[in-house]
């Protein structure tokens, strides 16, 4: 069993409100290996998600998330708001309260193997990281990689997490077989402010050489510079230094957004801003007056002219997804309109 000899307080259903409704829950494990974060080990009884009509303009159809929560602790990640499904909260328990769904590859095998399934592109990393630091010990995705891979079904792999190394031969070996794209998000190059604003996350460094180990094991890698943060990484010197070490980590395309503040994110981030950037409080309310999740389109183009002669000095290509207006529902963490 996983954990074994190192679970506190196992089978602990109790131990926080929601959980006792929690379909499938196992036990919950805490270790000191993983100081303060708690893992709520289910059995799911479905590992792809289908994405919903209204954002059918995406590349892909079909997501997986192995993990729900994520101990990157982010503060302004999208998904913070799924939490409140299990009545936790968008804030501290997004962080240290993590479902894993340890059956996953099992369920999806079976999935993959109906005569219903038609093999379209399957996206992972589009809610919360299937790469954070949980999936050393859980190893969840060699055996999704594998149950996609042995079906015929393309995959593509979004993350901030350089475990994804570690599985660099398996992928190799999955794209003899089916077409797979592999995206680095490194959003910060402050090494202050990154530790501040994504403090379990890797370090800039790190995952600057997970996409050149990406690219030397002959994959396609792209960057998402996502979320560029107003007043934080928007000046010219932070976009400079960020497309230069892109390029130079061997990425030759970037996606890269403005930040959207969903609710969840918006209360968390704002009060990231209030402990550690105060003095940016008047311009944030000014940007996101109200319950306004997106920057103005007076920013967004400010911030496209600024980026686009920075991408030409480096030889980088901007990565498109497509487009959808601002008012249209985002989905799995990729903001619909990308500048």
């Amino acid at each position: 069993m996983r954990w074994s000899g190192q679970a506190i307080g196992a089978e602990t259903v109790g131990a926080l409100p929601g959980l006792g409704s929690l379909r499938g829950l196992v036990r919950s494990v805490q270790t000191p290996e993983f100081d303060g974060i708690t893992f709520h080990e289910v059995l799911a009884k479905t590992a792809l998600n289908r994405v919903p009509g209204e954002s059918s303009a995406l590349p892909f159809a079909w997501t997986i998330n192995p993990y729900r929560g994520c101990s990157h602790a982010c503060t302004f990640c999208f998904a913070r708001q799924t939490h409140t499904y299990l009545d936790l909260d968008a804030g501290r328990d997004f962080d240290a309260e993590i479902v894993v769904k340890i059956n996953v590859a099992e369920v999806l095998t079976r999935e993959l193997a109906r005569s219903a399934w038609l093999r379209p592109v399957v996206a992972l990393g589009t809610n919360t990281d299937p790469y954070q630091r949980a999936e050393g010990r859980y190893r969840l995705m060699p055996g999704i990689i594998a149950a996609l891979a042995g079906s015929g079904t393309p995959f593509s792999i979004l993350t901030k997490g350089t475990l994804l190394r570690r599985d660099l031969p398996l992928l190799q070996s999955a794209a003899e077989r089916v077409p797979v794209e592999v995206a680095m998000t490194i959003d910060v190059f402050d090494p202050v402010l990154r530790a501040s604003v994504e403090p379990g996350a890797p370090s800039t460094e790190a995952r600057l050489a997970t996409v050149r180990a990406v690219g030397e094991a002959g994959l396609p890698v792209s960057v998402f510079v996502m979320p560029v943060l107003p007043y934080l990484t928007d000046t010219i010197a932070h976009l400079d230094t960020a497309f230069g070490q892109i390029a130079a980590a061997g990425a030759r395309s970037i996606a890269y957004s403005t930040l959207h503040l969903r609710p969840g994110a918006r209360e968390w981030f704002f009060a990231w801003l209030a402990r550690e950037r105060p003095d940016l409080l008047p311009q944030y309310g000014r940007l996101y007056p109200g319950r306004q999740a997106y920057a103005p389109k007076e920013y967004r183009v400010w911030l496209a002219k600024r980026v686009r002669p920075l991408l030409r000095k480096h030889g980088l290509d901007t990565k498109r997804m497509p487009s959808a207006g601002p008012a249209a529902p985002a989905h799995a963490g990729l903001q619909p309109t990308l500048f």
